[in-house]
C-alpha cells in the first residue's frame, strides 16, 4: 500500500512540499504545495504546462501532472518544515514517455524482466565560485596540484560539515569529503544503491549543494569546464548488476574480477558511448572538459578515447575493483535521470546481443593513444554528438523514436538559441557564462 502523504506530515510536522520533476535538460521544476493539499496532489498530481519546460511540447498541449512518488520523500535537514518528493509526469492520465524519470523506469522494467537490478554510486564534483561566476570563492586557494589540500577543505569546513550532516541524517551513508583536482572544486561521497533512488538522490544532491551554498554565502555550480586552465567537473558512475544479493558483475576467477554478464554489459556501453555522450554530456561546455588540454595540476582526468582498464584513471572506463567498474565520461551536466537510464539502455543491448568489449588496455591513454589509431573517439563537441544520438539505431528501440527526436528537437533549438546570443550585440559581448548557459548545472 502507498505511503499516506497526509499521515506523514503531521508525524513529521511537514508544513509544505516540493513536487518536483527534472526536464529533458536536467532543470529541476517543482511546485510548493502546502501540506493541507497533498492528499488530492497524491491521488491526481500537481499541475505544470509542459511548454513552460525542457519538453517538447506546445501551449496547446493538455495540462501535464506530476504525481509524486510518496517513496522519493525527503524531509530537507535545513528545513523540516518543507518535504521533498520527486514525480512522475502524466498528460492525458498518460505517463509522459519523453520525461527523465519515466524513461529510466522504462529501462529499470526492461531490466527486471531478466531478473536483474542495476545498483551504482555517482561522483559529483562541484565549485565553490564567486557570485558572478568569474573566479573561485577561496582566493587562498593556489596550490598547483590542489587535490586534497587539507587546509583548503578546512576553511569550508562549515559548508562541508553541514551537507554531510544532511546525508547522514537522510541515511545517504557518506563516507568521504575531499578537495577535488581543481582550485575550488570539492567532491563529497555516499554509499550506493538502486539506480532510481540514486538518481533521485543525484538530483536533490545538487539542489542541497546549491542552497547549503547560498546559505553560507557562496555559489555553487556544476558545470563540466567553468575555468579553462582548471580540471573540469566529471560525474562519474560505479556500476553493478545484481539479482537479488547476488552480484552478477562479479567473477573472482577472472583477472579483473569480472563476468562475462559484465564484459557483455561494458560492451554494450562502449558500443554506444558515441551516442550516449549526448545524454552524457550535452552541454557546448561539455566538450572544453573532454577535449581539453592538460590543466594547472598536469591532467584533464577526462577520457579522450572510448577504452576499458584495470585501475587505470586515463581510460574511460576504470574497473577499480572486483565486481563493478567506474564509467568516467559523465560530467557535472548530465541529467540524472538520463544518466542512469542511459547506462541500463547500453548494458542491456550488450547482454542481449552478447557484445565483447575487447582486450583491456594497460597504458597511460593521454600519452599513448596514438599508439591505438583503431580506437572510437568521443565526440569532438555536442553537435557531433547530437548527430551520433540521432543516428544511434539501439537508443531509439531502446527509448522510442519520438523520445530521441523530441531530445535532439529541442537541444538543436538551445544551440540555435546559444549562436544568436553570441552575435546579436556586438556593443555588450556576452559573458562566457552566458554563452555556455551552464553555469547553473
Amino acid at each position: 500500500m502507498s505511503k499516506n502523504l497526509s499521515k506523514i506530515a503531521k508525524q513529521k510536522k511537514i508544513k509544505y512540499f516540493l513536487i518536483s520533476f527534472v526536464d529533458l535538460f536536467g532543470v529541476l521544476r517543482s511546485k510548493l504545495v502546502p501540506a493541507q493539499a497533498i492528499a488530492e496532489m497524491q491521488k491526481n498530481g500537481a499541475g505544470f504546462a509542459g511548454f513552460a519546460t525542457w519538453l517538447d511540447m506546445t501551449p496547446a498541449d493538455s495540462d501535464m501532472f506530476g504525481v509524486p512518488d510518496p517513496d522519493s520523500l525527503i524531509q530537507l535537514p535545513w528545513n523540516k518544515e518543507i518535504g521533498w518528493l520527486a514525480s512522475d509526469l502524466y498528460m492525458d492520465s498518460k505517463p509522459v514517455k519523453a520525461s527523465p524519470r519515466i524513461m529510466l523506469k522504462e529501462q529499470i522494467k526492461k531490466m527486471s524482466q531478466k531478473k536483474l537490478q542495476m545498483k551504482s554510486g555517482v561522483e559529483c564534483e562541484y565549485f565553490l565560485i564567486s557570485e558572478d561566476g568569474s573566479s573561485i570563492a577561496d582566493q587562498r586557494d593556489i596550490q598547483s596540484k590542489p587535490c586534497y589540500d587539507q587546509s583548503a577543505l578546512m576553511r569550508r569546513y562549515d559548508l562541508i560539515k553541514e551537507i554531510c550532516d544532511c546525508m547522514i541524517t537522510m541515511g545517504w551513508k557518506p563516507y568521504q569529503n575531499d578537495h577535488e583536482d581543481a582550485n575550488g572544486q570539492f567532491e563529497m561521497n555516499w554509499d550506493y544503491t538502486d539506480s532510481l533512488v540514486t538518481a533521485d538522490r543525484h538530483v536533490f544532491f545538487k539542489y542541497m549543494v546549491k542552497s547549503l551554498a547560498d546559505k553560507h554565502g557562496l555559489r555553487a555550480t556544476f558545470m563540466p569546464k567553468p575555468f579553462h586552465n582548471l580540471t573540469g567537473n566529471g560525474c562519474h558512475a560505479h556500476v553493478s548488476v545484481w539479482n537479488g544479493k547476488n552480484n552478477k558483475f562479479l567473477d573472482k576467477k577472472d583477472t579483473l574480477g569480472l563476468s562475462k554478464l559484465a564484459y557483455n554489459f561494458l560492451g554494450g556501453v562502449m558500443n554506444n558511448t558515441q551516442a550516449l555522450s549526448a545524454f552524457f554530456n550535452p552541454t557546448i561546455n561539455s566538450y572544453r572538459r573532454i577535449n581539453a588540454p592538460p590543466t594547472k595540476s598536469g591532467a584533464t582526468w577526462s577520457p579522450s578515447s572510448i577504452s576499458y582498464t584495470g585501475n587505470n584513471r586515463t581510460h574511460m572506463i576504470r574497473i577499480p575493483d572486483q565486481g563493478r567498474f567506474e564509467l568516467r565520461l559523465m560530467d557535472g551536466s548530465a541529467n540524472p535521470y538520463l544518466l542512469q537510464a542511459g547506462i541500463i539502455a547500453a548494458g542491456l543491448e550488450g547482454i542481449n546481443k552478447k557484445l565483447n568489449p575487447g582486450k583491456p588496455l594497460h597504458c597511460n591513454m593521454y600519452k599513448d593513444y596514438k599508439k591505438y589509431p583503431k580506437l572510437k573517439k568521443l565526440p569532438n563537441d555536442i553537435n557531433q554528438a547530437i548527430s551520433m544520438l540521432q543516428k544511434s539505431k539501439s537508443l531509439a528501440d531502446a527509448f522510442g523514436k519520438d523520445v530521441i527526436d523530441s531530445y535532439i528537437k529541442l537541444k538543436n533549438s538551445e544551440i540555435k538559441d546559444f549562436k544568436s546570443k553570441s552575435t546579436f550585440n556586438k556593443k555588450k559581448p556576452v559573458t562566457k557564462w552566458e554563452k555556455d548557459n551552464t553555469l547553473d548545472c
